[in-house]
């Protein structure tokens, strides 16, 4: 079964972490750092943004993936993927500032409403879209 969303997604998910990543990088080699950020407040805010990614986006992705796999390619599952990906690059240029900026807390916000929207569409999908719930097979009585 081919999953173009969920495919769509996760490969702009790897060309948006190799972003994040290289945006690490330019200042480490600039600056000759080996291992942490060494006091660099540009760096250490461009690897939270780098991790903050990577905490977000496996979720997201399975969620995506479970969701597709069960209802097909609606096109507000297009849509969620592409807000999702769009926040994240908020999210790392927002992350840039010293300040709070409209860019950091859209991506973040962004990020929590696609997440939480498909939390609630999987309960859906397993729960409500269905006439009939089966009680798992260690609860049911012989």
């Amino acid at each position: 079964m081919l999953w173009p969303i969920t495919l769509t997604l996760a490969a702009a998910c790897a060309l948006i972490n190799f972003w994040l990543a290289v945006r690490c990088a330019r200042i480490r080699v600039g600056a000759k750092l080996l291992h942490g950020d060494s006091g660099n407040m540009l760096l250490a805010r461009r690897m939270r943004a780098h991790a903050n990614f990577i905490e977000y986006t496996p979720i997201v992705l399975i969620l995506f993936g479970l969701i597709e796999m069960a209802i097909g390619a609606p096109l507000w599952l297009w849509i969620g993927a592409m807000i999702y990906a769009l926040a994240r690059i908020a999210h790392g240029f927002g992350m840039d500032a010293d300040k709070p900026t409209v860019w950091r807390a859209g991506g973040a916000l962004l990020t929590w409403i696609v997440m939480l929207g498909l939390a609630v569409a999987a309960l859906y999908v397993a729960y409500g879209a269905t006439r009939a719930v089966p009680a798992p097979p260690a609860m049911v009585r012989v």
